[in-house]
């Protein structure tokens, strides 16, 4: 199957919700109104996998950040991404069920890495639980230890893929 990216629109907010609770808890979950503060203010870094369709097959999402791991605060509130800012944050990476897989998870962390490029980021930064952390280094991304992050009450690790 083929997919194309584009940046979320606001009527993809169902979809889109409906992928973050099938591949995070609900205390690691970002709310509907996280959610769409993150379509509002930052959708030149938030891409969706659409499929032939138009469906949400995936999606990737963070700001762009001065600092280079990820702080707690960054799943509360959304500013606008900073211009000169050195680093893209992921904080959300799902894939429906029914597409994962397929690629579509590297794929977005690629389309991501695209943006960021054209930005002028340094480097990709995100944090993920410890069974996630070979899927990330294979994507060429370095295990830089466990993050401060409390997020949910889970132990989280910083990844970061230098551009």
């Amino acid at each position: 199957m083929s997919y194309n990216f584009a940046p979320a629109t606001a009527d993809e907010l169902t979809q889109i919700m409906a992928i973050e609770h099938s591949g995070f808890s609900n205390a690691e979950a970002a709310s509907t109104d996280s959610m769409a503060q993150r379509i509002a203010v930052i959708s030149d870094t938030f891409i969706v996998a659409h499929t032939a369709t138009g469906a949400v097959a995936g999606y990737i999402v963070g700001p762009a950040s001065k600092e280079r791991y990820i702080t707690d605060d960054l799943f509360e509130t959304t500013t606008p991404n900073q211009p000169n800012a050195p680093y893209q944050t992921v904080l959300s990476l799902a894939v429906a069920p029914n597409h994962q897989g397929q690629g579509i998870a590297g794929a977005l962390l690629t389309e991501l890495a695209k943006v960021a490029k054209a930005q002028n980021r340094q480097a990709i930064t995100l944090t993920c639980l410890k069974k996630l952390v070979p899927f990330y280094e294979a994507h060429g991304y370095q295990n830089e230890g466990v993050a401060a992050s409390d997020h949910a009450g889970e132990t989280w690790y910083n990844l970061v893929l230098a551009l």
